[in-house]
């Protein structure tokens, strides 16, 4: 693959209604689309899903957008020529972090290495399940009765998984609502590292609502911390944010910190890293799942790719496009068929680009040759 052409489209997308976590409330959606061109007119999309503020990692969609113009882009230019994507990560290895930015090329890269070669992004990978069971992240609301019609809602859709977002003073009453009105369903918690070690008691009497994990309750570098709340939890707990590598989910699976680990590509640096611990995992037999980050239709069209790896038997974050948007920029839209979702067969991510809705979103446009 010779690069001729990239281009970063900087979008603006209105969510439906605002998402509300345990630290932070998104209301509009930032992403960064990047369009890899080749020699060849193959056209390879990947997305940066960082946030406009550091809440969730230290990058930010302008540090992104900075890293990428000053140094990712320049350099993989300078290269032009690869013969495998894998080969980007030694081009980038000599920038430390910055995973969002990296992840953002280096999908736009397997997209156009699927596209060149006539196959499905997915088959590349190794991916072998042709269909996914998925779930759905349901964000903190102001009334109960508000939280148990979306866990409602979610269920009659098919979603197979049901994650709720708390934070202390507002967790237990939460999850004994949900878990008494729906006493069956697959829920799970998710606390976004708000709480801290002398929360103990509090963290261990949500194993009484059978969840199917918490994930991230501690911070993001609290591995032995983690370690010792899950010797005493019954409840698996799930590492998020903590797993930023290959490395890190090594740290995690030797000390214990957790039984299970949502991969995010996008916070790992790209799809390889996030194949190396989904095949490690495999290994250490931990349950892994492919997490979400309020993308486009684009950073799921990868996210589904990942998630048909055999390993990622949890469902995951790959909702239907009407539940953020009111118009997704892919066609056609990802959706629901009782509850899944289909792995396209098409090659590269599957899906089409909806350019005049991109360029219907896009506050900034920069292109490099």
């Amino acid at each position: 693959m010779r690069i001729e052409k990239v281009t970063i489209h900087k979008i603006e997308m209105p969510l439906k209604r605002p998402f509300v976590t345990a630290v932070n409330t998104v209301s509009d959606r930032s992403l960064l689309i990047v369009e890899v061109e080749s020699a060849d007119g193959v056209v390879g999309w990947g997305e940066c899903s960082a946030f406009d503020t550091p809440w969730y990692t230290e990058e930010t969609t302008d540090t992104c957008l900075s890293m990428m113009e000053e140094f990712l882009i320049p350099d993989m230019l300078d290269v032009k020529e690869f013969s495998n994507p894998e080969n980007l990560s030694a081009v980038f290895s000599r920038y430390r972090g910055h995973h969002m930015a990296k992840s953002c090329l280096e999908t736009a890269l397997w997209d156009v290495y699927a596209k060149s070669e006539g196959r499905s992004l997915a088959d590349v990978l190794g991916g072998t399940r042709r269909e996914l069971e998925v779930g759905i992240a349901i964000g903190m609301q102001a009334r109960t009765d508000d939280l148990l019609f979306k866990i409602e809602e979610a269920l009659k859709s098919g979603y197979k998984r049901i994650k709720l977002k708390i934070k202390p003073g507002e967790d237990l009453d939460v999850l004994a609502a949900g878990r008494s009105r729906f006493p069956d369903a697959p829920l799970m918690a998710d606390a976004n590292s708000s709480y801290r070690s002398d929360d103990l008691e509090r963290l261990k009497e949500m194993d009484r609502f059978n969840l199917m994990m918490i994930e991230q309750p501690l911070g993001a570098r609290d591995f032995v911390e983690h370690a010792e709340l899950q010797k005493v939890l019954r409840t698996p707990i799930c590492l998020d944010e903590s797993i930023t590598s290959f490395e890190a989910a090594q740290t995690a699976i030797a000390l214990g910190s957790c039984k299970i680990i949502a991969i995010k590509h996008s916070r790992v640096g790209g799809l390889m890293e996030a194949k190396r611990i989904h095949d490690y995992c495999q290994k250490q037999d931990v349950k892994v799942w492919a997490g979400g980050m309020i993308e486009s239709g684009i950073g799921k069209a990868h996210n589904i790719a990942l998630a048909s790896l055999a390993g990622f038997e949890i469902p995951g974050d790959i909702t239907a496009s009407i539940r953020y948007w009111e118009q997704d920029i892919i066609r056609p839209e990802i959706e629901l068929e009782n509850g899944k979702v289909l792995v396209s067969d098409a090659p590269g991510i599957g899906y089409e680009v909806n350019r005049e809705l991109l360029e219907r979103y896009t506050v900034e446009k920069v292109s490099f040759r």
